[in-house]
């Protein structure tokens, strides 16, 4: 999931990312986000950041801004691009480098600290987000673009910065009268602070849940590694030698949930995680209710029939109708496929006399004794050739076949975290700097749950001409190292690697002149193209046996193995493809409520279960009090369906490299050109058929999950039109 850290809509699109900051004092302590920095290609220079530095620089960055503002609409002239949006895009630059570096901390390495700063930073970031969007001397020039547009003879990728900041103004009060902006930024402010209330409820709950074994034989069935694992956490926690914990987050809660033989540990872990900040000191339940209501006001006073009409008319979907169509298409054969994996699991359990009726903490794991059992395949077995070294190899070999860069560390280059690895990438034809990439993927506690990608720098043309290069990195959560096996990934793990490694090419390869336009900063719909696309690679035999080494013989992955991958590719999608569906449409469900009072939100999610009717042996991805996606921000807030939508594009443009050859070099340069490099420069669904030469349907999608089509093609492109 990546974040986009210049658009003027909303702080919390932008929060999601990760940085450390050293809290030392030096004699004379010269803030360092005042100056250019001077640190190779502007990387932060981490370790002189100190805790007091962050609000200071708010300050100044909020002063440099409006000055610069006032600048644009002090000027006589009649409005042109040049003396409106240019000068526009390129202001901001200390809020933009205090604002990146604070959101990456306060998402990866928080501490008492950074939750101190938050409470003042945000609103006040939020505050003057607001009063940008909503001062009426630069909307009048913006305007007056949007309405000369067809006479200024515009390139194509200037036309559409005039009609996307005319939107985001419109979209953000910019119409409204007086007494209506103050009611929206109170509104917004509101937001803000219930963002961080759920965000740190959230983080504390996670981290406040532990599973305590102190008998060994409970742990029958988990991986050696897990073990190692859980006994490092409970030695970290002072318990004695015989203890291992367990916490929530993935790579801890997973293996258990997949392996572990004593079902009532499974049981413990799975209530523990489905019921996460849904009660006492952490309960979100109450905030989400607040959430709803203050939403759906700031909806209505923009016009709009509920928040989720607001969200989607701005994207690709355009209307929460044409999202959920998409997804019914999708939800109705996952539920048919999950109803013939219950029962093949349920099959399995009498075969084996276990007495019991799968329940959803059971599906994890019955799910891997069926995938032994018709494939031979224990992914266990697997993860021994992904190490994250490996892994992370073959994500820099694919980039190079596919798009001529190669990946050289720079072990001097400032870090937020010891464990963090910068890179700098370059043209291996001829050796120019194309991007910074970074990378922070193992878990601990000061960091959210999940994986992500955002930058501490955009990219940008500069007025010379020449280009200035960004700044990305990837975060996730993976299993740590223990003291004698290095981090193993699953399965899962090695997609999201390839998956956020996507979103970081989108951010690096970026050619687009304009900050706002650069990289990821697109319709949210078809953001997670270039992400997911890259999914497919993983496990491609071509590319598997230039990377997949086990990780103690360095070994090639056996074709016999590659083999079995392949056969069991579409195992369990059923339930994947249906926690998935489920979620993204439980999210469109709240965007579509108007409540003027209290929501009872269990008992509402409970009525989306029952309306859906979703087999009862699982549940939605993500429940209200931890769907951070939607109630930690509004970045995707009756958005969660993307990830689906997004999907079809990339499975059907997959296809494409599937006949050329998954290295064509023609097929890689068109996607390279048109959708990695164009950023949001011109319209989404003309740039996807520029590559992919025809609109895209649902059918590949389903062909890739093993789901067997229900109806009749759907055309995107048509949908997106209602």
């Amino acid at each position: 999931m990546p974040n986009m850290t210049h658009r003027l809509t909303a702080f919390a699109a932008l929060a999601a990312v990760a940085v450390g900051a050293s809290a030392g004092t030096a004699p004379a302590h010269a803030n360092p986000f005042l100056t250019e920095y001077n640190t190779p290609y502007q990387i932060p220079p981490f370790g002189s950041i100190e805790y007091s530095d962050y609000m200071p620089a708010l300050r100044a960055g909020i002063a440099q801004k409006q000055q610069q503002i006032r600048d644009i609409t002090s000027n006589p002239e009649t409005p042109t691009f040049d003396n409106t949006i240019m000068p526009l895009e390129r202001s901001g630059e200390i809020i933009d480098r205090v604002a990146a570096v604070f959101f990456a901390l306060d998402e990866s390495n928080n501490s008492p600290e950074m939750v101190a700063i938050a409470e003042e930073f945000y609103p006040m970031y939020s505050q003057f987000s607001d009063e940008i969007t909503m001062d009426d001397a630069l909307f009048q020039r913006i305007r007056s673009l949007y309405e000369r547009r067809d006479q200024m003879g515009l390139s194509p990728d200037r036309r559409k910065a005039v009609e996307d900041y005319y939107k985001v103004f419109a979209r953000n009060g910019a119409l409204l009268d007086a007494a209506a902006k103050d009611s929206l930024k109170a509104l917004n402010t509101e937001l803000t602070e219930l963002y961080l209330t759920f965000n740190r409820n959230l983080l504390n709950a996670t981290n406040a849940f532990s599973v305590v074994v102190d008998d060994k034989s409970a742990l029958a069935g988990l991986p050696d590694g897990s073990i190692a694992v859980a006994a490092e956490e409970a030695a970290s926690r002072g318990l004695g030698e015989g203890h291992w914990v367990f916490t929530l987050h993935a790579p801890s809660r997973l293996p258990l949930l997949q392996y572990a033989d004593n079902r009532d540990l499974r049981k413990k872990i799975y209530q523990g995680y489905t019921t996460l900040a849904s009660s006492g000191e952490y309960n979100n339940l109450p905030v989400i209710s607040r959430i709803l209501q203050v939403r759906a006001k700031k909806a209505a006073l923009l016009g709009f029939e509920n928040y989720g009409a607001y969200m989607t008319s701005n994207v690709m979907a355009k209307t929460v109708g044409a999202a959920e169509d998409l997804l019914m298409q999708i939800w109705r054969p996952a539920v048919a496929r999950v109803q013939s994996e219950v029962a093949e699991m349920q099959q399995l359990a009498d075969s084996e006399n276990a007495g019991i009726t799968i329940e959803p903490w059971d599906y994890y794991y019955y799910a891997e004794k069926v995938r032994r059992k018709k494939f031979n395949l224990d992914e266990n077995e697997v993860r021994a050739y992904f190490a994250v070294d490996s892994v992370r190899k073959g994500i820099f070999g694919m980039a190079e076949r596919l798009y001529g860069i190669k990946f050289t560390e720079m072990p001097d280059a400032p870090k937020y975290y010891p464990e963090v690895t910068v890179y700098d990438v370059t043209d291996a034809a001829t050796g120019e700097h194309v991007a910074v990439f970074m990378t922070d993927y193992f878990t601990r506690a000061s960091k959210r749950q999940g994986a992500w990608m955002s930058e501490f720098k955009g990219s940008w043309q500069n007025a010379d001409g020449s280009s200035s290069r960004p700044i990305i990195y990837n975060v996730g959560n993976f299993t740590r190292p223990t003291a004698d096996t290095p981090a193993l990934l699953t399965l899962d793990e090695v997609e999201t690697m390839f998956h956020e490694f996507g979103h970081g090419l989108h951010g690096m390869l970026s050619r687009a002149p304009l900050k706002s336009q650069a990289g990821t900063n697109v319709d949210r719909d078809f953001v997670a193209l270039p992400s997911q696309i890259h999914e497919h690679w993983a496990f491609e035999p071509e590319l598997l046996r230039t990377y997949a080494h086990h990780y103690k013989t360095g070994e090639v992955i056996p074709d016999e193995l590659i083999a079995k991958l392949e056969a069991s590719a579409t195992h369990n999608q059923g339930f994947t493809t249906a926690e998935l569906a489920g979620a993204a449409l439980l999210d469109l469900q709240f965007g579509k409520l108007n409540p003027e009072g209290d929501v009872d939100v269990a008992a509402f999610q409970d009525s989306v279960t029952t309306a859906l009717g979703m087999p009862s042996q699982l549940t939605f991805r993500y429940r209200a009090p931890y769907f951070k996606h939607i109630f930690g921000s509004d970045g995707y807030a009756s958005g969660y369906y993307t990830y689906l939508w997004a999907e079809v594009l990339d499975t059907d443009g997959f296809e494409l490299f599937k006949q050329k050859g998954i290295f064509d070099p023609e097929t890689a340069r068109k996607f390279k050109e048109y959708v990695l490099e164009k950023g949001g420069s011109e319209d989404p669904m003309e740039l996807y058929i520029r590559f992919r030469g025809q609109a895209p349907t649902v059918d590949a999608l389903l062909r890739n999950r093993g789901l067997t089509p229900e109806n009749q093609q759907m055309n995107i492109q048509s949908q997106s039109d209602r």
